[in-house]
């Protein structure tokens, strides 16, 4: 087993060794090659009882079939749906069968692959994508799986990555890049939702309003600067996540309860309103707003989930000639691949991650999130400091 010295010796290691060391020292987390011949189980985080909570227990490891690779998980990031299993409200009753291990955004390193895998080994650092598509429906077929009707979301309809492993389809991860932080990688897939809503819509030029400062809509702003935007400005009524989102470098954080975007736009000189609009924020309220704030065919990218019943004006959508667009997950895996450019090109990411707690300590990490004071959350499962 790796000793506390040898992680004293990777940290005086020269930095352009550390990647290719990394990935050595991951794939060592095993005493032999004959690791699974003995250890059977492993710890999870698991919705196992039909109450509010989540437990860590001692569960089988998962099987990774032909097409399957088996990941052994370093880092994982708390997610919306995480918090919403953790609280069981009405749509985790209605949509997570009990016990379910849960988690869905992690990095890892792959153990074993399956007879038919192709291209990946033991040993590749990888990040999944957590929706889990059929391949026979018309848009699978058509290249479009993003837009697969009969999707299962991994943590969600099948077991997840808030474990020691995670089994997923070959067809389901990314190569990552060992020289991007794991930090950054176990929350590549949130980024991979604030890049999808990013560039939905060209941004060169325009002025660009996101609703909602949580950590999807703080990672969105990087990436729309990053993009070409000229202005872009963030809603919010969190202070915490307002000034999160003024340190990535919006241009204005605006507290709605005491400002208002007309005033917002006219102190940045702004004579017609937004170009663009990102909402994440969920909130009717908020999006009732954005509509008589959008330039004459502006385009409104929405993230953020309505309740069912949310009003729209739509005499505003027809008469102002307004685009909008529904998404979801990311685009496989052009999302990806633009993800992995944009930060190999300078995007960062890395002040939306405010805290790091050992997997242990999950429900204190939760217990955070839901106070709203943080920005993403991250739990270490690996037995090495990286």
């Amino acid at each position: 087993m790796l000793q506390k010295a040898d992680a004293i010796a990777y940290r005086t290691v020269a930095p352009g060794e550390k990647a290719r060391i990394k990935l050595f020292l991951l794939s060592c987390f095993h005493d032999s090659p004959n690791f699974f011949l003995v250890q059977k189980t492993m710890q999870a985080v698991v919705k196992s009882r039909a109450k509010p909570g989540l437990w860590l227990e001692e569960v089988p490891i998962p099987k990774a079939g032909a097409d399957d690779l088996l990941i052994r998980v370093v880092k994982t990031s708390i997610c919306g749906t995480d918090v919403h299993i953790y609280n069981w409200d009405a749509w985790a009753q209605k949509t997570i069968p009990v016990p379910m291990t849960i988690g869905h955004e992690f990095v890892g390193v792959v153990d074993l692959v399956g007879d038919h895998v192709k291209g990946f080994a033991p040993g590749d650092l990888v990040v999944g994508e957590g929706h889990i598509t059929c391949g026979h429906c018309r848009n699978c077929l058509a290249g479009r799986r993003h837009l697969c009707p009969n999707t299962q979301g991994v943590g969600v309809n099948r077991p997840g990555a808030w474990a020691e492993f995670v089994a997923i389809p070959q067809s389901n991860a990314w190569h990552a890049d060992p020289s991007i932080p794991l930090d950054v990688l176990s929350c590549f897939d949130p980024l991979g939702n604030a890049v999808h809503t990013a560039l939905s819509f060209d941004l060169v030029g325009e002025d660009v309003l996101i609703t909602g400062a949580g950590p999807i809509g703080c990672m969105a702003v990087p990436i729309c600067k990053q993009a070409g935007a000229r202005h872009v400005i963030i809603t919010d009524i969190n202070p915490y996540r307002l000034e999160l989102a003024r340190k990535i470098g919006v241009n204005l954080a605006l507290d709605v309860r005491a400002e208002k975007l007309a005033d917002a736009m006219q102190t940045l000189g702004m004579k017609e309103g937004f170009d663009v609009a990102l909402e994440m924020s969920g909130s009717p309220k908020v999006f009732a707003d954005i509509l008589p704030n959008m330039f004459h065919g502006g385009k409104i990218a929405l993230l953020g989930i309505m309740p069912g019943s949310a009003a729209i004006d739509w005499n505003l959508v027809v008469f102002n000639q307004l685009t909008i667009k529904g998404i979801y997950g990311r685009e496989m895996y052009e999302t990806w691949y633009k993800m992995t450019a944009l930060i190999q090109s300078g995007l960062d990411i890395s002040p939306v991650i405010t805290h790091r707690f050992p997997y242990k300590e999950f429900r204190e990490a939760i217990e955070l999130m839901k106070a709203g004071n943080s920005g993403k959350i991250l739990l270490d499962w690996s037995t090495l400091s990286s």
